[in-house]
């Protein structure tokens, strides 16, 4: 499989103190980029964070946000602290010893005396394997994304490498004929200077047709770069740069083939050429 550097997640944990929520985007970079937007508690979360991005991902721009969304005081589990509810229960009979006609002390006002009821709370150790846990669905879910997105990208690739190929094998066939008929062009040409003694120019229309005749190494060099393309992508995994390599490569076999062409219908070919090398390597750009 190729991977897209482009994709998303998003995946929330409920916690008995409140909701713990992560977004995951990427997009295309040269490099692995890794950007936090962070709560200020989650500040020290960031290395590991980091470190488990990194060794999920090798290419891309990768935004990681994570809040958390506290509970309101009455969905909140509560607990009693009984240590502190006993102290007081204690209190409250040895003042009742001493004061025998006092009011005693009730469980309301037992229950409204500070820190008797707490809230559940999380230790920082318990937090870090939660927000790492968290980060581990995302990622899988990030990269289920992109992978998804890749598969589209090598179908579109595959689709104008076929392209390609049928317009070599459209023009291979009449090779020989342009051939002829540039050498005919040719021959007239020389016998027009011939007839004037101009050697010079007999030199100059030689050389042109030896630049300009000879376009099958440029086509057989475009059928093996196309091979390799395909072979790349049957092989899959991080491909971006080298894929970006390959369309440096057919380009340069494209212009090398307009500006050798001694006939209209290969500088079409040509022309035809780069504008599926273009579309590839704009798409390509978007491949881990």
């Amino acid at each position: 499989m190729i991977y897209s550097m482009t994709g998303f997640a998003a995946v929330t944990r409920e916690l008995g103190q409140g909701s713990l929520s992560m977004d995951l985007r990427s997009v295309n970079s040269r490099y692995l980029e890794i950007h936090f937007r962070l709560d200020e508690a989650f500040r020290a979360l960031e290395p590991a964070l980091r470190e488990q991005i990194g060794s999920a991902l090798s290419r891309g721009k990768v935004e990681c946000r994570l809040n958390f969304t506290a509970r309101a005081a009455g969905q909140a589990p509560l607990r009693l602290n009984t240590a502190l509810a006993e102290h007081l229960a204690q209190l409250g009979r040895s003042a009742q010893a001493l004061l025998p006609d006092g009011q005693p002390l009730g469980v309301a006002d037992l229950l409204r005396w500070p820190g008797v009821i707490e809230s559940e709370s999380i230790s920082a150790e318990s937090m870090q394997e939660t927000c790492l846990g968290l980060l581990r669905q995302g990622l899988d879910e990030l990269s289920a994304t992109r992978r998804r997105e890749g598969e589209k990208l090598r179908i579109f690739l595959l689709q104008r490498a076929d392209q390609m190929d049928a317009l070599v094998a459209q023009v291979l066939p009449h090779i020989p004929r342009l051939v002829a008929a540039h050498q005919e062009k040719l021959a007239a040409r020389l016998r027009e200077a011939m007839a004037t003694g101009d050697d010079d120019r007999i030199r100059q229309e030689v050389a042109l047709f030896a630049q300009k005749i000879d376009v099958d190494e440029e086509l057989s060099r475009l059928q093996t770069h196309l091979a390799e393309l395909r072979r790349i992508l049957e092989k899959g995994g991080a491909v971006g740069k080298r894929l970006d390599f390959l369309m440096q490569e057919l380009n340069r076999e494209a212009n090398t083939l307009g500006s050798k062409s001694a006939a209209s219908e290969v500088s079409q070919t040509a022309m035809e050429l780069k504008v599926l090398i273009e579309q590839m390597r704009e798409q390509i750009q978007n491949i881990e």
